[in-house]
């Protein structure tokens, strides 16, 4: 019977040892603004699910979707402090208004957005750069879709910048996104975009912009009547991690983290184009009128937007300004 008890106890002990062996040595928390079913989200579960694959179970990612651990504006902190490792995030510019830079826009079709957003591209590094002095690391961005405005009322003269569109917009809380809206000749009203449906049904505004055709048609489906496709900017977010994550990973970890990221925010671009055909035509089967617009068609309210930047020097820097019309007016053909 002794004998048979140690025979169990070895037993055990080499089960216990296996268990242990086979446990993540590095366990990272991923928080995301997203619900579980959104694309965002998705990817999200495919970078951790690649990342423990390629490191044979070493790095276990554990994914926190829809604000399970707060709002875009507490990660970020979060992200400073190190209580939290990764993210995929919009980014709040209340501690550096440079940081709106991924908001800017020139930009009028994907081929374009797909060169500007990709790895190793200027606003990557600029992005790197100013995320790094708050003690946060950029690896990349996913992208929702181009953006457009949703109303109640139709838009007059909506390639016109210079006329009067005859709503009232809500915009974000970001100076980027007022300034791109008011150049094309709207009235502007700031709502948080919690608020922003809620805004549109009591009439505190006419239209609300700056979100995708997605974006637009999940939340918004049962009151807008129309959706303009204007392309004057993107609805991105950014997958980040601490500086504290990053200085305590090994180089082999960090470089598996970038690989995955970087094929899940390459995915996004091609699905961000089929989601906003896919939306457009279930907005179209609801009832809501869409239109959509050429490069050429748009162009006037590019010139517009980038002729604009101009007041946005005190706030983000003129050299910065500078710096954006040499790299993106490129894009904007007189």
């Amino acid at each position: 019977m002794k004998s048979f008890k140690n025979s169990l106890c070895v037993l055990f002990l080499f089960l216990f040892l296996a268990t242990c062996s086979e446990a993540a040595e590095v366990k990272l928390r991923f928080a995301g603004q997203f619900p579980k079913d959104h694309s965002a989200t998705k990817f999200m579960y495919e970078i951790a699910d690649g990342v423990k694959a390629k490191t044979d179970g070493r790095v276990e990612i554990e994914v926190f979707p829809a604000n399970k651990l707060g709002d875009y504006t507490i990660i970020y902190e979060d992200l400073m402090r190190g209580a939290v490792d990764m993210a995929l995030i919009s980014v709040p510019s209340q501690f550096d208004p440079r940081l709106e830079l991924v908001y800017l826009n020139a930009f009028a079709n994907y081929d374009v957005l797909k060169k500007e957003f990709q790895p190793g591209s200027w606003l990557s590094k600029k992005m790197n750069e100013y995320n790094t002095r708050l003690g946060v690391k950029f690896l990349g961005f996913n992208i929702e879709g181009l953006t457009g405005i949703a109303s109640v009322k139709p838009i007059n003269d909506p390639l016109a910048p210079e006329s009067n569109k005859g709503v009232l917009v809500r915009v974000p809380l970001m100076h980027i996104y007022k300034a791109a809206i008011e150049a094309q000749g709207y009235r502007t009203v700031s709502v948080q975009y919690a608020d922003a449906a809620r805004a549109l049904e009591e009439g505190r505004c006419d239209a609300v912009s700056s979100i995708s055709a997605d974006a637009a048609f999940t939340n918004l489906k049962g009151t807008m009547k129309y959706w303009y496709q204007l392309n004057y900017s993107q609805a991105v977010e950014s997958y980040l991690m601490s500086a504290k994550t990053w200085d305590r990973l090994s180089e082999e970890d960090i470089a598996i983290i970038y690989g995955e990221v970087g094929r899940a925010s390459a995915k996004s671009i091609a699905q961000a184009k089929q989601n906003d055909r896919r939306n457009h035509e279930l907005m179209r089967q609801n009832g809501i009128e869409v239109f959509t617009y050429s490069d050429a068609e748009l162009l006037p309210l590019r010139r517009a937007i980038a002729e604009n930047w101009k007041n946005l020097e005190p706030v983000m820097g003129r050299q910065l300004m500078n710096d954006a019309r040499k790299h993106f007016l490129i894009n904007v053909k007189h």
